[in-house]
């Protein structure tokens, strides 16, 4: 048994190397390190699940070395609106198809939210307003990260098949795949512009947490208060940095070559976390509930996308 044991952790070992280099792509090491932990168990959970926490937040704040702050300004301008009525829509059908499927309250509160903004990080940030349980919280977290695997794989799929550009799926894959690691991963396989659009769009979108975890807390007459997540401000402030020191710009490209690698890393890391008890968790009800409001809101936006709309 101490062989196998010994044999496995150097395998995870190995293909966590492999990451390092060029030999693996995003959305490779995500279906590598799911696999990994599936058949044969991932040896290092803690490490894991800690390390890629810290790890995306420092790829995210990379990615934005090979970004433009008015950009960023711009998008969060222009799609004021559409921001609005979309993140108040998906709650809204959230809340129907939580009593249609008659889901414990706040569990599909957390799996409306994340749909609505941002994964994990949305779930996060009002698992306390709402005063959610520790199971409530770890069904929610574990429903929107197999779909968020899904997403990864499929939404590339599906862009190259409806011919959509680099713009088009940036768009798309920032309003519906649902958490960060996920929109980067899977816009970092379909294009630079892609992947420069996406995490564009899905930070800022992010820090809507913060009104929306408010005025949740009024509903649930809650006190705990929502704090903006400080990678979303490490991203901005180097947006800001590779817009206004453009002498430097050898040194922002190098930043950001590194925060890809790092991506590449983390998603591995973040697919070795999935395991047989993680969906045993999820359970039925809240997958399928969780998989009919994440196809509503992909189709519906896609649509738009495609008939000029947003």
């Amino acid at each position: 048994m101490p062989v196998k044991t010994n044999l496995i952790k150097l395998a995870y070992i190995i293909l966590l190397g492999l990451c390092i280099t060029p030999l693996m792509g995003p959305g490779v090491a995500l279906v590598v390190g799911a696999a990994f932990a599936i058949i044969l168990g991932n040896p290092y959970t803690e490490f894991s699940q800690s390390a890629s926490k810290w790890l995306l937040k420092a790829a995210v704040i990379g990615l934005g070395f090979a970004v433009d702050f008015n950009q960023v300004i711009e998008v969060g301008r222009s799609s004021l609106v559409l921001t609005i009525v979309s993140i108040t829509a998906i709650i809204g059908l959230g809340e129907i198809l939580t009593q249609v499927f008659k889901l414990n309250r706040n569990t599909g509160v957390l799996i409306s939210f994340g749909t609505a903004i941002c994964g994990g990080s949305a779930i996060a940030a009002m698992a306390p307003v709402i005063k959610a349980k520790d199971h409530e919280v770890a069904v929610a977290l574990g429903v929107v990260f197999l779909l968020n695997g899904v997403g990864l794989l499929l939404f590339p799929t599906i862009g190259h098949y409806l011919n959509l550009t680099q713009e088009q799926f940036g768009l798309w894959a920032a309003l519906a795949i649902h958490d960060t690691s996920s929109v980067v991963g899977a816009s970092a396989t379909y294009g630079a512009l892609a992947l420069s659009i996406a995490t564009t769009v899905k930070l800022t979108r992010a820090m809507w947490i913060i009104p929306y975890t408010t005025m949740a807390g009024v509903f649930w007459r809650s006190e705990e208060k929502a704090s903006i997540p400080l990678f979303i401000v490490g991203f901005l402030a180097a947006a800001l940095i590779n817009t206004y020191l453009p002498d430097y710009s050898s040194i922002w490209s190098a930043l950001n070559s590194v925060a890809k690698q790092v991506l590449v890393v983390t998603l591995f890391l973040i697919g070795s976390g999935l395991s047989l008890s993680v969906l045993r968790q999820a359970g039925v009800k809240p997958f399928i509930m969780a998989t009919l409001l994440w196809i509503i809101v992909s189709g519906v936006i896609l649509l738009l996308i495609l008939d000029g709309f947003i």
